[in-house]
């Protein structure tokens, strides 16, 4: 399933907050340098949605705050 991601990093707590059109917004802790926010990005989701962080990949937006990400469901 390809989800529509904004990333708000630095943020003081994580968290995930689900928009009314199925968008998700996703506060991250860590700053958006080294690929550091998308691996925490990553990680957050995997736990949200049970599945492995292989599962998961960034479709476009690699280095934006706006993000398409495809969550392979568990096998």
């Amino acid at each position: 399933m390809k989800k529509s991601v904004k990333v708000k990093p630095n943020s003081k707590k994580q968290s995930i907050l689900e928009e009314v059109d199925g968008s998700l917004v996703v506060y991250l802790k860590s700053p958006p340098v080294y690929g550091k926010a998308n691996k925490e990005l990553i990680e957050l989701l995997a736990k949200k949605f049970d599945v492995p962080k292989s599962n998961i990949t960034i479709q476009s937006g690699l280095s934006g705050r706006n993000k398409v990400v495809d969550i392979s469901p568990r096998e």
